[in-house]
Protein backbone atom coordinates (compact mmCIF):
# COMPACT_ATOMS: atom_id res chain seq x y z
CA UNK A 1 0.00 0.00 0.00
CA UNK A 2 1.13 3.50 -0.72
CA UNK A 3 -0.01 6.91 0.53
CA UNK A 4 -2.83 8.63 -1.35
CA UNK A 5 -2.68 12.36 -2.05
CA UNK A 6 -6.19 13.80 -2.17
CA UNK A 7 -6.83 17.17 -3.79
CA UNK A 8 -10.05 18.75 -5.03
CA UNK A 9 -8.80 20.20 -8.31
CA UNK A 10 -5.99 19.50 -10.76
CA UNK A 11 -5.28 23.25 -10.80
CA UNK A 12 -4.14 23.04 -7.16
CA UNK A 13 -1.24 20.79 -8.27
CA UNK A 14 -0.71 22.38 -11.69
CA UNK A 15 2.78 21.84 -13.10
CA UNK A 16 3.81 19.78 -10.07
CA UNK A 17 4.88 16.17 -10.60
CA UNK A 18 4.13 14.03 -7.56
CA UNK A 19 6.62 11.31 -6.54
CA UNK A 20 5.87 7.91 -8.09
CA UNK A 21 5.45 6.24 -4.69
CA UNK A 22 2.26 8.27 -4.05
CA UNK A 23 -1.12 7.80 -5.70
CA UNK A 24 -3.10 10.96 -6.50
CA UNK A 25 -6.87 11.46 -6.39
CA UNK A 26 -8.75 14.54 -7.60
CA UNK A 27 -12.19 14.60 -5.96
CA UNK A 28 -13.91 17.69 -7.26
CA UNK A 29 -15.15 20.53 -5.06
CA UNK A 30 -17.22 20.13 -1.89
CA UNK A 31 -17.89 17.62 0.86
CA UNK A 32 -20.14 15.28 -1.15
CA UNK A 33 -17.68 14.97 -4.05
CA UNK A 34 -14.76 14.50 -1.66
CA UNK A 35 -16.54 11.82 0.39
CA UNK A 36 -17.77 9.87 -2.63
CA UNK A 37 -14.49 9.97 -4.56
CA UNK A 38 -12.33 9.09 -1.55
CA UNK A 39 -14.58 6.26 -0.39
CA UNK A 40 -14.65 4.71 -3.87
CA UNK A 41 -10.87 5.04 -4.19
CA UNK A 42 -10.10 3.52 -0.79
CA UNK A 43 -12.52 0.63 -1.21
CA UNK A 44 -10.94 -0.33 -4.54
CA UNK A 45 -7.30 0.39 -3.64
CA UNK A 46 -6.47 0.70 0.08
CA UNK A 47 -3.90 3.33 1.06
CA UNK A 48 -1.43 3.42 3.94
CA UNK A 49 -2.31 7.06 4.63
CA UNK A 50 -4.36 9.86 3.11
CA UNK A 51 -2.56 13.16 2.60
CA UNK A 52 -4.86 16.03 1.71
CA UNK A 53 -3.54 19.11 -0.02
CA UNK A 54 -5.59 22.10 -1.02
CA UNK A 55 -6.24 25.76 -0.82
CA UNK A 56 -7.91 27.52 2.09
CA UNK A 57 -9.11 30.94 3.10
CA UNK A 58 -7.49 32.53 6.16
CA UNK A 59 -9.71 33.81 8.94
CA UNK A 60 -6.85 35.98 10.18
CA UNK A 61 -5.19 37.86 7.32
CA UNK A 62 -1.79 37.28 8.99
CA UNK A 63 -2.03 33.54 8.25
CA UNK A 64 -0.15 32.93 5.00
CA UNK A 65 1.68 30.14 3.21
CA UNK A 66 1.45 26.37 3.70
CA UNK A 67 0.23 24.96 7.03
CA UNK A 68 -0.43 21.50 8.44
CA UNK A 69 -3.91 21.06 9.87
CA UNK A 70 -4.31 19.58 13.36
CA UNK A 71 -8.11 19.45 13.54
CA UNK A 72 -11.13 20.00 11.35
CA UNK A 73 -14.74 21.00 12.08
CA UNK A 74 -17.81 21.61 9.91
CA UNK A 75 -19.00 25.20 9.87
CA UNK A 76 -22.04 24.66 7.69
CA UNK A 77 -23.77 21.85 9.59
CA UNK A 78 -26.75 23.78 10.98
CA UNK A 79 -29.17 21.38 12.68
CA UNK A 80 -30.06 23.45 15.75
CA UNK A 81 -31.84 22.77 18.05
CA UNK A 82 -31.27 19.03 17.47
CA UNK A 83 -27.49 19.47 17.58
CA UNK A 84 -25.20 22.47 18.07
CA UNK A 85 -23.80 24.15 14.97
CA UNK A 86 -20.98 22.09 13.50
CA UNK A 87 -22.29 18.74 14.80
CA UNK A 88 -24.13 16.20 12.68
CA UNK A 89 -27.23 15.03 14.57
CA UNK A 90 -27.20 11.41 15.77
CA UNK A 91 -23.56 10.93 14.71
CA UNK A 92 -20.97 9.57 17.15
CA UNK A 93 -18.39 12.17 16.00
CA UNK A 94 -18.10 14.96 18.55
CA UNK A 95 -17.76 17.51 15.75
CA UNK A 96 -13.96 17.73 15.72
CA UNK A 97 -11.67 15.28 13.92
CA UNK A 98 -7.98 15.41 14.89
CA UNK A 99 -5.09 14.44 12.62
CA UNK A 100 -2.45 14.17 15.33
CA UNK A 101 -0.19 16.56 13.38
CA UNK A 102 0.09 20.29 12.82
CA UNK A 103 -1.30 23.20 14.78
CA UNK A 104 -4.11 24.90 12.83
CA UNK A 105 -7.87 24.36 12.88
CA UNK A 106 -9.72 24.16 9.57
CA UNK A 107 -13.48 24.59 9.20
CA UNK A 108 -15.08 22.91 6.21
CA UNK A 109 -18.27 23.99 4.51
CA UNK A 110 -19.97 23.86 1.16
CA UNK A 111 -19.78 27.59 0.71
CA UNK A 112 -17.05 29.99 -0.23
CA UNK A 113 -16.49 32.18 2.86
CA UNK A 114 -16.51 35.86 1.91
CA UNK A 115 -17.77 37.55 5.09
CA UNK A 116 -16.96 37.60 8.80
CA UNK A 117 -18.58 34.72 10.69
CA UNK A 118 -18.37 35.13 14.49
CA UNK A 119 -18.75 31.35 14.96
CA UNK A 120 -15.41 30.80 13.21
CA UNK A 121 -13.69 33.19 15.61
CA UNK A 122 -15.43 31.68 18.66
CA UNK A 123 -14.20 28.20 17.65
CA UNK A 124 -10.66 29.45 17.00
CA UNK A 125 -10.74 28.48 13.34
CA UNK A 126 -7.63 29.46 11.41
CA UNK A 127 -8.60 28.55 7.84
CA UNK A 128 -11.66 27.43 5.87
CA UNK A 129 -11.97 24.97 3.01
CA UNK A 130 -14.64 22.91 1.25
CA UNK A 131 -13.47 19.25 1.51
CA UNK A 132 -11.33 18.38 4.55
CA UNK A 133 -14.06 17.43 7.04
CA UNK A 134 -15.46 14.90 4.57
CA UNK A 135 -11.98 13.50 3.87
CA UNK A 136 -11.21 13.20 7.58
CA UNK A 137 -14.62 11.61 8.26
CA UNK A 138 -14.03 8.94 5.59
CA UNK A 139 -10.56 8.23 7.02
CA UNK A 140 -11.99 8.05 10.54
CA UNK A 141 -14.69 5.61 9.43
CA UNK A 142 -12.23 3.41 7.50
CA UNK A 143 -9.53 3.74 10.19
CA UNK A 144 -6.91 5.21 7.87
CA UNK A 145 -4.48 7.86 9.18
CA UNK A 146 -4.66 11.25 7.53
CA UNK A 147 -2.72 14.47 7.30
CA UNK A 148 -3.67 17.72 5.65
CA UNK A 149 -1.71 20.64 4.28
CA UNK A 150 -3.50 23.83 3.31
CA UNK A 151 -2.07 26.67 1.27
CA UNK A 152 -3.66 30.01 2.12
CA UNK A 153 -4.99 31.34 -1.16
CA UNK A 154 -7.19 34.16 0.11
CA UNK A 155 -8.40 35.99 3.21
CA UNK A 156 -11.98 34.66 3.31
CA UNK A 157 -13.32 38.14 2.59
CA UNK A 158 -15.12 39.99 -0.20
CA UNK A 159 -12.06 39.50 -2.46
CA UNK A 160 -11.76 35.76 -1.75
CA UNK A 161 -12.98 34.45 -5.12
CA UNK A 162 -10.69 36.72 -7.13
CA UNK A 163 -7.72 36.09 -4.82
CA UNK A 164 -8.30 32.32 -4.90
CA UNK A 165 -8.30 32.28 -8.70
CA UNK A 166 -4.99 34.12 -8.75
CA UNK A 167 -3.38 31.87 -6.15
CA UNK A 168 -4.94 28.42 -6.67
CA UNK A 169 -1.70 26.86 -7.96
CA UNK A 170 0.83 28.81 -5.91
CA UNK A 171 1.08 26.28 -3.06
CA UNK A 172 2.01 23.22 -5.11
CA UNK A 173 5.78 23.69 -4.89
CA UNK A 174 5.60 24.21 -1.11
CA UNK A 175 3.49 21.07 -0.77
CA UNK A 176 5.95 19.04 -2.87
CA UNK A 177 8.80 20.25 -0.62
CA UNK A 178 6.74 19.20 2.44
CA UNK A 179 6.22 15.74 0.91
CA UNK A 180 9.98 15.41 0.47
CA UNK A 181 10.48 16.26 4.17
CA UNK A 182 7.84 13.67 5.15
CA UNK A 183 9.60 11.02 3.07
CA UNK A 184 12.93 11.86 4.74
CA UNK A 185 11.37 11.79 8.24
CA UNK A 186 9.81 8.33 7.74
CA UNK A 187 12.98 6.64 6.53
Amino acid sequence: MRPLIVTALRDELRDCAMPDDYAVLFTGVGKVNAAMALTEALLSTPASMVINFGTAGAIDAKTRGLHEIARVVQHDMLAEPIAPRGRTPFDDCVGVIESGFGTLTCATGDRFVTTVDPWLHEHRVDVVDMELFAIAAVCRRLQIPWRSFKFVSDSADENAAEDWQGNVDRGAASFLAQLQRLRTDTR
